[in-house]
């Protein structure tokens, strides 16, 4: 059995609260908060406490993570690294995905892709590569990894309680400069019955998914926006704009006449809490030199 263990000394400014309160007020799982509780693994100063006494500032936390439910998948390894690091710490791995190759192997025994090139990088530390979330093949941009599974079921709740965001920059065609200064498009997504590959509006079956974009420049019938995230759907962005009338240069998929020789979609920006902190963290990837020519 791996125990997995984490050492917090709370800030001089916390506020105090029940010890059940701090797990909570951390995101961390119930089932990992039951574990801790039944087998008296977290020690405030040394020793157990009830998780209704207080903790205070000052005061030094451990936890010791014996029964942690994430699925483990072993990557094969890749001693190629096409990513550049953005961010590193014990717990997280925060790297720029270039364009071209997948975020994940789809069954085993794939290679080349950018989570192989990961496990391969993080395996010299003597850890193991995490997946928290992905980003489509053709785009670009800032990628969270977890170098413990410790921190996954926290960062999976900050995604679902959107208190982690990303913000994409995106050039899309807009000929006739019909985009508005910023919008939201609400449209279900489902899979494309015709193709595998591609997602469709879906009224009847589809998943929720709504996006936000902002206009931030215009050059000819380019524009370059801003786009956030609510729902985190595959090719949410490219479907969208597309089926606003405005897709995206260079996407095979959803603008195949157009020539770009890339998806011009890139990941900017991620914002996320450390786990077992309050500290908030923004990781920017640079955005690549093609989406300069279309900015004045």
């Amino acid at each position: 059995m791996i125990i997995y263990q984490k050492k917090v000394t709370l800030a001089p400014d916390f506020s105090p609260m029940s010890v059940r309160g701090l797990l909570n007020h951390w995101l961390v799982p119930q089932k990992m908060q039951h574990f801790l509780r039944i087998n008296q693994d977290i020690l405030v100063n040394g020793h157990y406490l009830a998780f209704n006494r207080h903790v205070e500032a000052g005061d030094q936390i451990t936890m010791n993570f014996s029964e942690v439910s994430v699925k483990v998948q072993d990557y094969e390894l890749d001693e190629r690294q096409s990513f550049s690091v953005l961010y590193e710490d014990d717990d997280l791995l925060v790297v720029n995905k270039p364009a071209g190759i997948k975020t994940h192997p789809n069954g085993p025994g794939e290679n080349f892709t950018l989570m192989n090139q990961v496990a391969a990088y993080l395996a010299k530390q003597d850890k193991k590569a995490y997946m928290v979330h992905r980003i489509d093949q053709a785009t670009s941009g800032v990628l969270l990894i977890g170098k413990t599974p410790i921190v996954i079921g926290i960062l999976n709740r900050q995604l679902s309680q959107k208190t982690m965001s990303r913000q994409y920059i995106a050039i899309a065609n807009d000929p006739e400069q019909t985009l508005l200064e910023h919008a939201t498009i609400n449209l279900p997504i489902g899979v494309d019955p015709d193709n595998k590959r591609k997602r469709t509006i879906d009224y009847i079956t589809g998943l929720s998914a709504v996006t936000h974009y902002q206009l931030l420049h215009r050059k000819g019938p380019a524009a370059t926006l801003a786009v956030n995230l609510e729902t985190g759907r595959t090719h949410q962005i490219r479907l969208h704009l597309a089926a606003d009338g405005h897709p995206i240069l260079g996407d095979p998929l959803y603008f195949p006449t157009d020539s770009t020789q890339r998806l011009l979609l890139h990941g900017q920006t991620l914002r996320y809490t450390e786990p077992f902190t309050d500290e908030q963290r923004t990781v920017t990837a640079p955005i690549p030199d093609i989406f300069n020519q279309y900015v004045d």
